[in-house]
């Protein structure tokens, strides 16, 4: 059975009850036959929230995306559910890019060793899923601590972290934990908000397997200047993710201009995945298919 089919005989039945029958893309749609210039992920919790999760899958494979990011989906997973999952993610040729959901940050002091726990725990199903990525947060300020000391103990947290990763693969790929920032809209009491200082963090810890997840919709709330970061700080960029502003919503509904975002990728030769992260305004298949079109064609310019 190959992929279209597979991805067909999930969807079938939950599409046609949860959203409108899907319509078959045109060829107007299809991304342009040049090589892409960066993978194409699809963060999970942003869409199909209904569907059960092999069917989600089928879903993002359906809209032309071979990998896909997680937010601990699996948490409570039995054995049996791990098994589904693998083989519908083996049956659609998708792969988990990355995941997250860690509960400790990395800016307390106090629950550095929690965090580090959690982290060897969270290894675990990362292999069993073959997910080689593991993005973590901050957590919030810590009454009583300054921001200098959160921020030392960002740096230290996360050599600790490296340390224990160190040289460590998962599908023939190095272990990555990629710091992210939150705007404070989304949460006031969050530490880590402006890109600027999350680099500063990244480069004093100085591996190669701790970058920086730069996601454009969060930078975009708090400081914009989205293009000259990428021009300065692409060596430690190793995850981007997309969504416009106002309202989380697809590349083109909002002030980002995307396509010069893409088209600086291009120029830096930036080769790792791109990730969407919105709420589909639309049929979700049809606008990740569009997004997909619009992040690919900056590299057929």
């Amino acid at each position: 059975m190959n992929r279209r089919t597979f991805a067909q005989a999930l969807t079938a039945a939950a599409f046609s009850a949860a959203v409108p029958p899907l319509p078959a893309a045109p060829h107007a749609d299809a991304a342009p036959s040049k090589t892409p210039p960066f993978p194409l992920s699809v963060m999970l919790w942003t869409i199909f929230k209904d569907l059960p999760f092999e069917q989600r899958l089928a879903g993002v494979a359906e809209a032309g995306y071979n990998q896909i990011e997680l937010v601990g989906e699996y948490a409570a997973w039995s054995p049996a559910d791990f098994a589904r999952a693998n083989a519908a993610r083996k049956q659609l040729h998708i792969c988990f890019d990355a995941t997250a959901g860690m509960k400790h940050g990395v800016a307390n002091p106090d629950t550095r060793d929690a965090f580090l726990t959690e982290l060897r725990q969270a290894l675990v199903p990362m292999e069993t899923l073959a997910c080689p990525t593991m993005i973590v947060l901050s957590g919030n300020v810590v009454p009583g601590l300054t921001r200098e000391q959160q921020h030392q103990a960002s740096i230290e947290t996360l050599k600790q972290a490296a340390a224990l990763v160190e040289g460590r693969q998962i599908d023939g790929q190095p272990v990555r934990l990629l710091l992210e920032c939150i705007h404070p809209e989304e949460n006031p009491r969050y530490f880590l908000t402006r890109a600027s200082e999350a680099i500063d963090i990244v480069r004093a810890v100085n591996h190669l397997q701790v970058q920086f997840l730069y996601d454009i919709f969060h930078e975009q709330m708090v400081e914009g200047n989205l293009i000259e970061k990428l021009e300065k700080n692409i060596d430690v960029i190793g995850l981007i993710h997309v969504a416009d502003v106002p309202g989380r919503h697809e590349p083109g509904t909002g002030e980002i201009n995307y396509a010069n975002i893409y088209r600086k990728l291009v120029e830096l030769k930036y080769r790792r995945t791109v990730a969407m992260e919105f709420y589909p305004t639309g049929d979700p298949v049809t606008t990740l298919r569009a997004a997909k079109v619009l992040a690919w064609s900056a590299g057929a310019e």
